[in-house]
């Protein structure tokens, strides 16, 4: 995601998304459907599973600043 161009979209995309938008799973593989197109980073269906579950095990809350450090040096 260094691309300032790749950024913007995927943030625009997450714009607004509350932590029970974070727990619905076909949200969650909706988004990270539209995040590999972005990335043109193929995805079998395990790793799209593996992801969606990820994402829902970590119960992020995007307005909660301690949740969102977590997982910037998670990814960092």
């Amino acid at each position: 995601m260094k691309n300032p161009a790749t950024k913007e979209r995927i943030k625009d995309l997450l714009d607004g998304v509350t932590k029970y938008d974070l727990q619905d799973r076909p949200k969650v593989r909706k988004w990270v459907k539209q995040f590999a197109r972005i990335l043109n980073e193929p995805l079998t269906e395990t790793q799209e599973d593996q992801l969606v579950n990820f994402i829902i095990s970590q119960k992020i809350d995007p307005n909660n600043m301690l949740h969102l450090i977590k997982l910037y040096t998670m990814f960092r």
